[in-house]
């Protein structure tokens, strides 16, 4: 493929980096050495695609493709809004599905209709911030965690929590529940905004394929 546009692609690492190589396998874009389990390398090639491909931190993908270190990236839509990077979310990938809740303990519920001041534990100060002061008109006190914010409200940190739920059985467990959606979440891909004007026809040809890959399999 003499003359092809190189492209560089982030991936999060873990499970979204699996699904992510599934599809674009699908979709004929491949890249063998990422096949090796063992492998030390950092940076993965398909010489004949002209593809490259590395893993990261989910935070860092957004970065990387901001700042051009990559031309693509997928990550979780989270990551995409609580980053708030300059890119351009071009595709939901349909996998990784989730949603983001204001969950907390029963008596939460009357605190947070009342539109009383409320201290807020979260992983996601933005995303948070967002909801509370622009769509709920309600002021709050946001209190940044990194480890399991269910936490907050059970030792008094907080009244409520803002996170990711997915079947909600932690929350269960834990003697809380949803109160309200925020937003639903997926794996989305993004471009790097000069990367979007200079290699413009072979990013389109991947997400092209990409996206009839999806629909085709939506159809099955």
């Amino acid at each position: 493929m003499q003359g092809i546009t190189e492209l560089t692609i982030a991936l999060t690492k873990g499970r979204l980096a699996g699904r992510t190589m599934e599809l674009l396998g699908r979709a004929g874009y491949t890249c063998e050495e990422m096949a090796d389990k063992h492998s030390r390398k950092l940076i993965f090639r398909n010489e004949e695609q002209k593809l490259n491909f590395f893993l990261a931190k989910g935070p860092d993908v957004p970065t990387y493709v901001e700042y051009g270190a990559a031309d693509l990236g997928v990550v979780g839509s989270d990551v995409v809004l609580e980053e708030n990077r300059r890119v351009y979310e071009v595709l939901d990938l349909g996998f990784g599905r989730c949603r983001m809740c204001v969950a907390g303990p029963p008596e939460a519920r009357e605190l947070l209709d009342s539109g009383a001041m409320l201290r807020v534990a979260t992983k996601y100060p933005e995303i948070a911030r967002d909801y509370f002061y622009h769509r709920r008109q309600q002021t709050v006190e946001l209190i940044k965690l990194n480890g399991s914010v269910e936490l907050g409200p059970i030792v008094g940190l907080s009244d409520v929590i803002v996170d990711i739920v997915e079947t909600g059985s932690t929350l269960k467990e834990n003697g809380l529940l949803v109160l309200e959606d925020v937003c639903d979440l997926s794996a989305r891909m993004i471009v790097n905004q000069v990367s979007m004007q200079l290699k413009a026809r072979r990013i389109r040809e991947v997400i092209g394929g990409l996206r009839e890959q999806l629909e085709a399999e939506g159809r099955k």
